[in-house]
């Protein structure tokens, strides 16, 4: 292959290197491309247009694959844990036993957040939605965390990372107990992050709280796939927000109200909310399936296929055993669930969804074990956000440390030209 690639504009020649990554993906680099022909290039969306070079994550939509840091989510899923995988995300390599202990250790000490947050969080009504909550109390963060990070000092970084993971996973777990009217929870530090995200959530004072450790495996294994996944549009806000040296609470702020979309991190939420709807018109799986068949009709399965997976999504057929388990441990009769079980069968049956790689994907998977868990649907892309914190540290602490330069896209002004003003009084 070439080195360079040749652009002509108007019988004009420039030439641009390419750069090809690890794993052979290959990029033109437009670097100077304003600077020398005097024109950009208009991708909506940004689909065709890499905004960094990163070490972190890499996905391959057409072949089903997706790494952290080399690591296979398969690997991963199956060997690990969460913050395991976390201290890999942010910091490079797979801890040894002395730094894990000492990762946890660090991330109990952080988990107490200010009692002036009860405050913020007593000012919302009690239907706010979760996501809404959880942007505010973590932007209030940076009150009381004012010293701005100095990331080129490994102390520093250190410290500020296990600080938001440990406060993170409180006040996420406080949107839901405001929400239910339920007094706030603390981290109980002889216990285990996940299934500390348990009890935070459902543990109330009038008696203990026990959990199965198939669904402390089974969360582990959510938090592992929504971890990171290279630059999506969350991702994409931390890093753009970050770039201006706004904080690290800031930043993650900014990439939980955009994980918020129905897009993007809400689509869990749209799964569910699709299940209820059909169950309250009759429950008819089969009827539905017609539906998104039929291309006259608007209506779309939530949960099927995805945008940048072109074959299958690798992190649903690793979640739906933990799915099986979850439902298979609990025991759970919910005809909401039953209508999953028969879309999903279906679905993998049916050659109009296999030839189109309409697969059930990540989002309906973890919608399932959410709504078995008793989590309600608003309460699910706060569960993502936990999930995709470590990857959102990583991804601004790569940023900064790349000395990136402040995020502004360019734009094709198609508005009025120069026109002259009208007094108000002659128009």
């Amino acid at each position: 292959m070439s080195n360079t690639a040749i652009l002509e504009i108007d019988g004009k020649k420039y030439e641009f290197p390419i750069i090809v990554g690890t794993e052979n993906e290959v990029a033109i680099d437009i670097d100077k491309l304003r600077g020398e022909t005097g024109a950009i290039t208009i991708d909506p969306g940004y689909k065709n247009s890499g905004s960094c070079k990163s070490e972190i994550t890499f996905l391959d939509g057409e072949k089903g694959i997706l790494r952290y840091r080399g690591y296979s989510i398969e690997d991963l899923a199956d060997k690990s844990n969460f913050l395991e995988v976390s201290y890999l995300l942010i910091f490079g390599e797979l801890p040894t036993a002395a730094d894990l202990e000492k990762f946890e250790t660090n991330i109990r000490k952080y988990t107490l957040v200010n009692e002036e947050m009860k405050n913020i969080i007593d000012g919302f009504p009690k239907n706010a939605h979760p996501m809404g909550v959880l942007a505010s109390l973590t932007s209030a963060l940076t009150a009381f965390n004012p010293k701005s990070v100095d990331v080129s000092n490994e102390k520093e970084m250190y410290e500020a990372v296990c600080k938001t993971m440990g406060k993170f996973l409180v006040i996420a777990t406080w949107t839901y107990r405001k929400n239910m009217g339920y007094p706030l929870n603390y981290y109980d530090n002889t216990k285990g992050y996940v299934e500390n995200f348990m009890r935070l959530m459902f543990e109330l004072p009038t008696g203990p709280y026990k959990i199965d450790t198939k669904i402390i495996n089974a969360l582990d294994k959510l938090f592992i796939l929504h971890a990171d996944h290279e630059q999506n549009c969350s991702t994409s806000t931390v890093r753009m927000v970050g770039s201006s040296h706004a904080g690290l609470f800031a930043s993650i702020s900014a990439g939980v109200s955009a994980l918020w979309g129905p897009l993007h991190g809400g689509a869990n939420q749209a799964v569910l909310e699709m299940l209820e709807e059909i169950q309250k018109n009759g429950g008819d799986a089969d009827k539905y399936l017609a539906k998104a068949k039929d291309k006259e009709d608007p209506f779309r399965l939530m949960g099927f296929g995805h945008r940048v997976y072109k074959n299958f999504d690798p992190r649903a057929k690793i979640i739906k055993k933990a799915a099986d388990d979850v439902l298979a441990t609990l025991g759970v009769n919910d005809p909401v669930l039953t209508i999953a079980k028969k879309l999903e069968e279906a679905a993998l049956q049916d050659e109009y969804f296999k030839s189109r790689n309409l697969y059930p994907n990540v989002d309906f998977y973890s919608g399932i074990i959410y709504r078995a868990l008793g989590i309600p649907t608003e309460m699910f892309t706060v569960l993502f956000a936990i999930g995709r914190l470590p990857g959102w540290i990583a991804q601004w602490k790569e940023m900064r440390l790349n000395k990136e330069p402040i995020g502004r896209p360019r734009q094709v002004y198609t508005g009025s030209p120069l026109r002259e003003f009208v007094k108000t009084e002659n128009r």
